[in-house]
Parts: C-alpha cells; sequence; structure tokens
C-alpha cells in the first residue's frame, strides 16, 4: 500500500486527523445549537462519510504497514508506543462508524421533534466527542511511536 514511494499510511493519516475532529465539531455543533441544524444537515452527512473513510483507511494501511515492516519496531519502548497506537485506532474506528451511522441517522429523521431528537442528539454527541478524542489520543500515539528517539 503504497503511492509513489511512500507509505499509504504516512499519508492518509492527515486526512483523517482533519476530518474526524471537523466532523465531530459539526455533530456537536448540529446537536447543540438548534439553529443551526438546518445548515448543518447534509455538511455533517459528508464529514462524516468523509472521517469514516479516512480514518478506517488509515486503520487499514497502518495494519498493511506494520506486516510489512515486522522488524520496523524491534526496539521495546516503540513496540510498547505501537500497541498504544493500535489499540487506541481500534477505538476510534468502531466509535467513528458509531458516530457516522448516527450522523446518517440524524439527518434521515432531521424533521423530528421530542424524544428523538433529544436522543440522537445525546447519542450524536457523545459519539462525537468520544471519536474527538480517540483522533487526538490515536495521532499523539502515532507521532511519539513515529518520532520516539529524535530530538530537535
Amino acid at each position: 500500500m503504497e503511492i509513489n514511494g511512500l507509505p499509504l499510511h504516512a499519508l492518509v493519516v492527515h486526512a483523517a486527523v482533519v476530518f474526524g475532529p471537523v466532523a465531530a465539531l459539526a455533530g456537536i455543533l448540529y446537536a447543540v445549537v438548534p439553529r443551526w441544524r438546518d445548515r448543518l444537515r447534509w455538511p455533517l452527512v459528508a464529514l462524516a462519510a468523509v472521517a469514516l473513510v479516512s480514518i478506517w483507511v488509515a486503520y487499514l494501511s497502518g495494519e498493511s504497514l506494520e506486516e510489512a515492516n515486522p522488524t520496523f519496531y524491534t526496539d521495546p519502548a516503540r513496540a510498547d508506543l505501537l500497541d498504544t497506537h493500535e489499540s487506541r485506532a481500534n477505538l476510534l474506528r468502531f466509535s467513528i462508524t458509531g458516530f457516522a451511522v448516527l450522523a446518517f441517522v440524524a439527518a434521515w429523521l432531521h424533521t423530528r421533534s421530542g424524544t428523538t431528537r433529544i436522543a440522537l442528539g445525546v447519542l450524536l454527541a457523545g459519539t462525537a466527542v468520544l471519536s474527538l478524542v480517540y483522533t487526538v489520543l490515536t495521532g499523539e500515539a502515532g507521532a511519539q511511536m513515529k518520532w520516539a528517539g529524535y530530538q530537535s
């Protein structure tokens, strides 16, 4: 999984760390600012879709990168960082999937009111916050793993 000699993972993580948080912020705003719901409905769906795809591609390309380089992280400190990065990536892919599904459902049921709207808003905001947190934590662990031992 390479593009022009570069690992796909190194390229696609940039989309994941941009679109994941932007989609999550759009989801939070959609859930908590009622007057913006009409304007945010379709941008939320588009951002959630792009975030979902980019995070899953980042996950799958990371797995491929690790399989292609089995001795790359023979240093125990980096191996621990890799384990942390992988476990956070697992949680991120499930949280972003739940968030995207809820974003699609919220857009589909956009005109609903009462309990349905409240429940969707709470679930959407909750999964958005979870996705936002795990995007940051996963990216931080990946950066620590990649740049461990380098001094500026």
